[in-house]
């Protein structure tokens, strides 16, 4: 049985890390004591001990111990270990290219499905979707697919902005961009704002966080999806 928080950011404006999602997190982990982190998504090249330990200390508020999953010498067998998985953000093509060169997709798919407790935010909830190609990163390195861990019917476009009013910017906004992949692919899309969350329990997806999400789904009109209610696709 799957049970996934997918969060759009891990840090809102004038917070600290993971902040805002703590309240929910003692909840959703009630019972775990230990976490096995994801750094790969590594945000401005930082190194894996450095954003290891910036999880680590968020997490200890809530009394949670953090080890990375460079820190095994077998990361399947820590996978497969784990009382409970978060994957931090960062970029989108590196954290896959690096789950496809450690053989992690498969492993960390069966263990979601299996129920082992995940957080992913921005990057770590992009994976969650059928595949990262409406991530909003540039592609630093060329994984070998972007096929990803398929544990929701759709993509993650995680930190999505509606656009602004009056603004003289003149380029794509995140909807015309989404709409363009729509014009060659199926996959619908939701847009989570910054704040917003999924509640994944089984099959039974709920939208948490003060704000709505945006659904883009081929050849119909974007749905405005009002938080608390369950997701339909």
């Amino acid at each position: 049985m799957k049970k996934l928080i997918i969060a759009s950011t891990s840090t809102l404006y004038g917070s600290t890390y993971l902040e805002y999602l703590l309240p929910t997190l003692a909840t959703f982990f009630e019972g775990v004591t230990s976490l096995l982190f994801i750094p790969y998504a590594r945000p401005g090249g930082i190194s894996y001990d450095g954003y290891t330990k910036i999880a680590a200390n968020a997490f200890a508020k809530i009394k949670m111990d953090v080890k990375g999953i460079h820190e095994f010498e077998n990361p399947k067998e820590a996978v497969q270990n784990a009382q409970a998985i978060f994957t931090g953000g960062g970029n989108t093509f590196e954290l896959l290219n690096q789950l496809y060169q450690q053989d992690l997709i498969t492993e960390l798919k069966t263990v979601l499905e299996n129920g082992t407790p995940y957080l992913g935010t921005s990057a770590g909830s992009n994976i969650c979707g059928v595949s990262i190609r409406n991530t909003n990163d540039m592609p630093i390195v060329y994984p070998p697919s972007f096929k990803a861990l398929e544990t929701i019917p759709f993509n993650i476009n995680a930190h999505y902005l509606d656009p602004v009013k009056g603004s003289t910017h003149m380029g794509e906004t995140r909807e015309t961009r989404i709409q363009e992949f729509h014009v060659y692919n199926d996959t619908p899309v939701l847009g989570l704002r910054e704040g917003s969350w999924l509640e994944v329990i089984h099959e039974k997806i709920l939208l948490k966080g003060k704000l709505p999400a945006r659904l883009f789904q081929k050849n119909q009109l974007p749905k405005e999806l009002t938080s608390g209610l369950e997701v339909f696709i």
